[in-house]
C-alpha cells in the first residue's frame, strides 16, 4: 500500500459521504466532498506519475473510484429527481455495458482489455462538470437552467458515442481470430 493508493481509498470511502449529503439535501457539503474527491483523483495521480508509485492495483482502485463517485452521484440525484431518468439511465447503462462485455468476453475466454479513449475521457470530464455544476448550483441556490440543458446534450451525446466506440470494438475483438473450441 503506498500513499496514492491510499489517497484513492479516502476517495471510495468518501462516496457514501457524499451520498447521504445529496439524500439529505446538504449540497454545498455535497459540492465540496466532490470538489475534493476531484482533487484528491488528480493528487494522487500526481505523486504516483512524480514518485514512481503507479500500481496495477493503484490503477483499478482509480478507475473503481471514479466510476463509483460518479455513477453514485448520477443514481442519487436521479432518484431525488435532480437529474432527469432518461439521462441517468443512459449513464449507468454505459458502465453496465462496457462491464458486461468485460465479464462476458472472459467468460468466452476471450478477455478483452478495455482502454480509455479521448472520447471515453471526454465523456468523464463531461459528466465530472455536470455532476459538478448540478451539485453548485443546488448548494449555493444559482439558476443554471440553460447551462444544465447544455451540460445534458453534452453528456448524452458523448456517453452515446463513446458507449459505441466501445461497442464497436468489444465486437471487433470477439470477431476476430480466437474463438472458443465448442464441444
Amino acid at each position: 500500500m503506498n500513499l496514492p493508493n491510499i489517497i484513492t481509498i479516502a476517495r471510495i470511502l468518501a462516496v457514501p459521504l457524499a451520498i447521504w449529503l445529496i439524500v439529505s439535501e446538504e449540497f454545498f457539503w455535497a459540492f465540496v466532498t466532490f470538489v475534493a474527491a476531484g482533487i484528491s483523483d488528480g493528487v494522487d495521480g500526481y505523486i504516483a506519475r512524480r514518485y514512481e508509485l503507479k500500481t496495477e492495483l493503484g490503477a483499478y482502485l482509480d478507475a473503481i473510484a471514479d466510476k463509483l463517485l460518479l455513477v453514485s452521484i448520477f443514481l442519487t440525484l436521479g432518484f431525488l429527481k435532480v437529474l432527469p431518468a432518461w439521462l441517468v439511465i443512459l449513464v449507468a447503462s454505459r458502465d453496465v455495458l462496457i462491464i458486461g462485455a468485460v465479464v462476458l468476453s472472459t467468460v468466452l475466454a476471450h478477455p478483452v482489455r478495455i482502454r480509455p479513449h479521448m472520447l471515453s475521457k471526454a465523456n468523464t470530464v463531461a459528466q465530472i462538470a455536470l455532476a459538478a455544476l448540478v451539485l453548485g448550483t443546488l448548494g449555493f441556490n444559482l439558476q443554471a437552467h440553460m447551462l444544465l440543458l447544455f451540460g445534458y446534450f453534452i453528456v448524452a451525446t458523448l456517453t452515446i458515442a463513446s458507449g459505441a466506440l466501445y461497442l464497436r470494438e468489444w465486437v471487433r475483438h470477439m470477431a476476430s481470430g480466437h474463438q472458443r473450441d465448442r464441444p
